[in-house]
Parts: structure tokens; C-alpha cells; sequence
């Protein structure tokens, strides 16, 4: 089984700020990680592979230093991977980043399984996996909590929903993406981290996965950011109760049945 796990670098602090005339967020100075969401992605791919054998190669697309999370990739288990790296990807919104991440999973050729985290924790679009599998003209299945089985020609996935769960069969080949209770992502070893480091990762340029540069970068991306606000202060009250537990708790259900809890409600109860 051939499977390509995508990942990102993003900020690694929630303090990141937006450029006000750019509109996107300003990464210098700023620690960088791996979007969580898809250490959870690597994992999987890298179970895949124990359990069905075959070849797990990360991708990912941003400037250069973004090979650091190809690297941390590679020091958890993939087999090698690629970052796709040129200013002409610059400014690209989740269309053209599918786009552009579809061409390099039709690059790399024979691939059965796309994996990605559910979403980037900077952008929460979630977007991507989806858009690669629109591009690509993959079945698919967004928001996977369990891989349930797999096949020659496809994967049956159980997939997390508003009410609860379903259960999805894919035929292969496939992109899915995975929420945090898939797995529980292995720390890398240090024999890991000596080789990922001393890896190569190549860098693709858009003639290197036959990209048409209409359609990657800030002109070709159909959605822009025209304005950036702090969300509103939330309306409403605070009211403490105090007493006994029991007090506490009865008038709290007094509360709720009452629908007057709107913010919070402070407990003191001794």
C-alpha cells in the first residue's frame, strides 16, 4: 500500500498575529510545529504500513524551513517525503493548496490512501483533504476516528458525525482524514531523529509536479481575507452559587431547567 500523509507547519502559540495589510499571519519570530491534527495523520499512515506493508511518503507545501515537519515525519516513520516550496505557491488559499498537494500525489504516481489531519489548527477550515479528493477524483471520508478494515481495493473507516458515528467503505484509491482519537501518536526515537535529519527531502517546484501556475498562489486562489476582527465579547451573566453540594447542585438544575444559565455559573460549594 502506497500512502501519502500530508502535514503543515503552523504557529506553535495561539498568540500569532494577523498582518493587517497581507491578511495572513505573521510567522517570523514565531516557533513553528506540526499541525497537531496531522501527527495523528503520520501515525496512522505509519500503523497502515506496519500492519498491510508498502511505503508512506509525507508531503507538505510552504517555504523552506517547512521541511522541519517532513523531517519529524520521517523520524516518526515515514519513508521519505517531499515539500513542495517556491514563491509561486505563496499565497495560496485551501483551493489551490489542494490543487497544488493533488499534483504532487499524482507525481509520486500509484498511491492507494491519502491521509491528512482533519484541519489546520491556523486556518480550522478543514477544507483541504477534501479539496485534494476533488482534484484527484478520489472517494473520501472527512473526520475518521477508527480504520475498521482494509482491503485490496478499499478501506472501511468508522467516521465521527453530529449524532455519533457511521461506518464508510472507500474504494481505494482514497483520501481520509483523521481526528485526534484515532491513535496515539509514538514518540520518535532517537535513531529516528539521526536519520530524518541526515535525510534528503527533496523541494518540487511547480514544474516539478506539471503544476499549472494559473491555478496556484494568491491570483489563482478564489477566496480572500478582506477583514480580521477579535470575536465579540460573549453576551450574558455570571451568577455564583453557593451552599452546601447539594444546595449547589439543585439550584443548578434550577437553573438550567430555567434556560437562565447563558455564560457560566461559579461554584463555591464547600
Amino acid at each position: 500500500m502506497k500512502i501519502v500523509v500530508c502535514v503543515k507547519q503552523v504557529p506553535g502559540t495561539s498568540d500569532a498575529k494577523i498582518d493587517p495589510d497581507t491578511k495572513r499571519i505573521i510567522r517570523e519570530g514565531i516557533k513553528s510545529i506540526m499541525n497537531p491534527f496531522d501527527l495523528y495523520a503520520v501515525e496512522e499512515a505509519v500503523l497502515l504500513r506496519e500492519r498491510f506493508g508498502g511505503e508512506v511518503i509525507a508531503v507538505s507545501m510552504g517555504p523552506e524551513r517547512a521541511s522541519a515537519v517532513i523531517r519529524e515525519a520521517l523520524s516518526i516513520g515515514a519513508d521519505r517525503g517531499a515539500l513542495l516550496s517556491d514563491r509561486a505557491f505563496g499565497g495560496s488559499d485551501t483551493w489551490a493548496t489542494s490543487y497544488a498537494l493533488a499534483r504532487a500525489v499524482d507525481t509520486i504516481g500509484g498511491v492507494d490512501l491519502v491521509i491528512c489531519g482533519k484541519q489546520a489548527v491556523d486556518g480550522d477550515t478543514a477544507q483541504v483533504g477534501p479539496g485534494i479528493a476533488a482534484h484527484l477524483g478520489f472517494s473520501q471520508a472527512a473526520y475518521a476516528a477508527r480504520v475498521v478494515d482494509v482491503s485490496k481495493n478499499s478501506i472501511t473507516v468508522q467516521r465521527m458525525n453530529e449524532d455519533g458515528y457511521d461506518v464508510c467503505e472507500l474504494s481505494l484509491p482514497a483520501v481520509v482524514t483523521v481526528v485526534k482519537g484515532i491513535n496515539q501518536p509514538r514518540v520518535p526515537s532517537l535513531r529516528g531523529v539521526i536519520a530524518a535529519r541526515a535525510a534528503d527531502v527533496p523541494v518540487w517546484k511547480p514544474a516539478d509536479i506539471n503544476a499549472d501556475v494559473s491555478r496556484i498562489g494568491l491570483d489563482a486562489s478564489p477566496t480572500r481575507v478582506v477583514r480580521t476582527a477579535p470575536p465579540e465579547p460573549r453576551a450574558g451573566r455570571t451568577e455564583r452559587v453557593e451552599g452546601s453540594p447539594g444546595e449547589c447542585a439543585a439550584r443548578l438544575i434550577e437553573l438550567l431547567n430555567a434556560r437562565e444559565l447563558i455564560q457560566g455559573v461559579h461554584s463555591s460549594c464547600g
